[in-house]
């Protein structure tokens, strides 16, 4: 049996034991210095059962990049991606920040959503993703100022309805969220 083999792409200083770590800093663990967005990576076709790529699409053009990680991801592996959500103050706070994420950005690289199968967007990208495993919408609570955070948190991420209306109103704005963090399966 082959053991599962894991990328965590953008490492930085968060190094994960048994994982390839990636990054374009040859900082203490790193295992593979690489700019991500010299493609291809240098990993072979369906090499990973599990990438993580933890804040560092915002900081790339991550269309190319999302096509080669689905390239070197097995069929049936995981990808787990954390983004800033469009409201969150991160991106305007950091000025290497190119690009903004919704919950619905994640649908034009799935299979069967409004967006990948839509006439007007089928032709956008020649590769998708099986299916969504998992998303939500993160908000910060760092600090006795976001306590209400919480139950913001938890009202927004009961279903898929509620982080469209959320997106999709003022709500949003009076509240903004952190982070969305999603699970895509090849």
């Amino acid at each position: 049996m082959n053991p599962v083999k894991k990328l965590n792409l953008g490492c930085g200083n968060d190094i994960k034991q048994g994982w390839v770590n990636l990054d374009s800093a040859k900082l203490p663990g790193v295992n593979v210095v690489r700019n991500i967005e010299e493609l291809p990576l240098p990993f072979g076709d369906g090499e990973f059962d599990e990438i993580l790529a933890n804040d560092i699409l915002e900081h790339v053009e991550y269309v190319p990049v999302l096509k080669d990680i689905h390239r070197i991801l097995k069929k049936g592996g995981k990808l787990t991606v954390r983004v800033p959500h469009f409201t969150s103050k991160n991106n305007f706070a950091d000025p290497t920040h190119k690009k903004m994420f919704s919950i619905v950005t994640f649908d034009f690289f799935v299979k069967n959503t409004e967006f990948s199968k839509s006439k007007e967007r089928s032709y956008y990208f020649d590769f998708h993703f099986d299916r969504v495993s998992n998303i939500r919408i993160t908000f910060e609570k760092s600090s006795r100022w976001f306590f209400y955070n919480r139950f913001v948190e938890m009202f927004v991420n009961k279903s898929p309805g509620r982080q469209y209306y959320y997106e999709a109103t003022g709500i949003s704005r009076e509240f903004p969220a952190e982070n969305i963090i999603v699970e895509l399966i090849k």
